[in-house]
């Protein structure tokens, strides 16, 4: 699939990166005569690079191919269903999914619906906790438009959402691209939001609480 292997080269990059303040805060322990505290940063080190290789997995989503379906563009707990009264995006009002995720879940996103990418907006703005469900309204985020294959005209929005500790969301995806539904879109470096907004013609079939599998779990059908 598209985009395979960009999370885990993110996660590599993070470990090299890091490899020379090791280096040196290691160095510097030896010779202050402080074999305890290299050997102390050493294992932190390690533990370091565990959590990073094990937050930037990105497994191959099994996208069911049922038509008329939207799945999940991210890995979470579903914690907020309700209506916007109007999204430019969408052209007026919609549904929203909003899903959270911690820094144990999966932070590579998917597509939701096979088509093309229509629009892809970034807005600056705050870093707050991506545990309140209003903090799209303040948090810098990423906004994908994306034009459905299936339905002429019809359009489905996505919003990628920075947190406290996710200072940096990775599209993959460009105006004008077309891809299939499940396809690697981003990547979200640690914890942090996505909110789904789909038309009000479709029949939302999660509900609060659920936890959801990216590019798996049927969100919404027609």
């Amino acid at each position: 699939m598209k985009h395979a292997g960009q999370a885990r080269r993110a996660a590599l990059k993070l470990v090299f990166l890091s490899l020379p303040v090791v280096v040196a805060l290691a160095g510097a322990a030896a010779l202050a005569g402080f074999g305890r505290g290299m050997a102390a940063v050493i294992a932190v080190w390690v533990l370091c690079v565990l959590f990073t290789l094990r937050f930037f997995r990105d497994p191959t989503a099994r996208t069911p191919g049922t038509p008329g379906i939207i799945v999940s563009p991210g890995h979470g707990k579903v914690d907020c269903l309700d209506r916007l009264d109007d999204l430019p995006l969408l052209g007026g009002p919609c549904h929203r999914i909003s899903i959270f995720l911690s820094v144990l879940d999966v932070h590579v996103q998917n597509a939701p619906v096979s088509g093309r990418i229509g629009s892809v907006a970034h807005a600056p703005g705050q870093f707050l906790s991506a545990l309140r469900t209003d903090c799209a309204r303040f948090n810098e985020n990423v906004l994908i438009g994306f034009e459905s294959s299936e339905v002429i005209g019809e359009k489905i929005g996505l919003r990628l959402i920075a947190g406290v500790l996710a200072r940096r969301i990775v599209p993959f995806v460009q105006v004008g691209d077309r891809l299939e539904r499940g396809e690697r879109i981003s990547l979200i470096q640690f914890g942090s939001r996505c909110e789904l907004y789909l038309p009000l013609r479709y029949q939302i079939k999660v509900k609060l609480g659920d936890k959801v599998v990216g590019g798996e779990t049927i969100m919404a059908a027609r």
